[in-house]
């Protein structure tokens, strides 16, 4: 009865987890419920790795619809932690841009995908060595690290700018590669049409 597509749509019930969980931790002081975060990552990984294993088993046919799906969630999924974690930021240290700037950049990454696979038909959603498995792991570690060791985030004043900064010059290496890439692509074909001429 379990199909590809109630899998690639449980992302939506994962993400709100994740944002009632951030918004206990807002309503109650409580830090432990950020738990649930934690708790919605390993769901999500775990719905988002059999999704396609299960549709190719059963022949499902939704190659394009899982295409879309799969990658739209993933990105309701991302905006879910990044509003959970301003949620959780102390409202005294005025993170507010900084998480709005973390969104756009984040987003940033998913557009240069996209294109970037439209212009060479390549899909690419690996970043210097870093993947989905491994942003995964970096947001179960840093939940721990918050719960634990900074359960009042304070460190947060410090954290998110210097996430954010990181995230910009990432972007920024990353779509100088991208273009490099393409140019050279564009005057390999424009030289082999000059000498086909």
């Amino acid at each position: 009865w379990l199909e590809t597509y109630h899998l690639t749509l449980l992302t939506i019930p994962w993400t709100t987890l994740v944002i009632t969980s951030a918004a206990q931790v807002r309503n109650t002081g409580e830090i432990s419920w950020f738990w649930g975060v934690s708790l919605a990552i390993i769901l999500q990984y775990l719905t988002d790795l059999f999704d396609g294993a299960v549709g190719r088993a059963r022949n499902t046919g939704l190659v394009k619809w899982g295409f879309y799906m799969d990658h739209f969630l993933d990105y309701l999924f991302q905006c879910g932690l990044i509003v959970a974690y301003a949620l959780i930021a102390q409202t005294e240290q005025n993170l507010y841009w900084w998480f709005f700037g973390i969104l756009a950049l984040t987003s940033g990454y998913m557009v240069n995908s996209f294109l970037r696979f439209a212009a060479t038909n390549e899909f690419e959603i690996y970043f210097f060595g870093i993947g989905p498995t491994e942003i995964r792991i970096y947001f179960l570690a840093l939940n721990a690290v918050i719960i634990i060791l900074d359960p009042a985030r304070e460190w947060f004043s410090i954290g998110v700018p210097t996430y954010a900064c990181l995230l910009g010059f990432g972007l920024v290496v990353l779509t100088w590669k991208s273009h490099a890439k393409l140019w050279a692509i564009d005057m390999k074909a424009k030289h082999e049409n000059n000498n086909d001429g």
